[in-house]
């Protein structure tokens, strides 16, 4: 007996209960679970965020959100922290889970359950969708990956992690990784 296979919308993603679309991207029309992040990875993202946000909002540069889910081409993908600019502000639907756009900025902080394959699959979709740049974070090799038009580079403990989208910013690689979690 043949199996069918029905292919969700972000339209039918968005009307899921919070409940059935909590923990899960859309791709490919599928439900794909996330692994879950540990106190370690919430430490990273939440310093990043609380790094970030004020500096964006500061200085007028844009908006920044942590795992807020976004359209990358008919897919739903909601990276721990992103960031858009002004010119995307319009775009934003406060009422909707997903927002019709992509961040300028989506940073990855990479869970022990991830595969290397699967992360680099998200990058990959991220930028050819028109993210200009994509951090991935990995607390096991305590490095960054930062993947942008201006050429790709691995940053470790003893670089200063900034971008050109957010004029000004920086922050001490090694910072990220002493995060407490505690």
């Amino acid at each position: 007996m043949a199996t069918t296979t029905t292919h969700l919308t972000i339209d039918d993603f968005e009307r899921l209960p919070a409940e059935e679309a909590g923990n899960y991207e859309l791709v490919d029309g599928e439900l794909v679970p996330v692994s879950g992040n540990n106190p370690n990875n919430n430490a990273i993202r939440d310093l990043l965020i609380e790094r970030i946000r004020p500096f964006v909002l500061e200085h007028g540069l844009g908006k920044a959100y942590a795992e807020q889910e976004y359209d990358f081409n008919g897919n739903v993908h909601a990276p721990d922290v992103s960031f858009f600019r002004p010119d995307k502000r319009p775009l934003l639907n406060s009422f909707k889970r997903v927002q019709r756009f992509v961040p300028d900025l989506a940073i990855e902080v990479v869970s022990p359950n991830d595969t290397f394959a699967e992360v680099l699959r998200k990058k990959d979709r991220y930028r050819r969708c028109g993210t200009e740049e994509v951090w991935l974070i990995s607390p096991d090799s305590r490095e960054v990956l930062v993947y942008s038009a201006r050429g790709d580079r691995i940053l470790r403990e003893d670089a200063v992690l900034a971008t050109d989208l957010i004029p000004g910013f920086e922050i001490p690689v090694k910072m990220l990784f002493e995060a407490d979690a505690d």
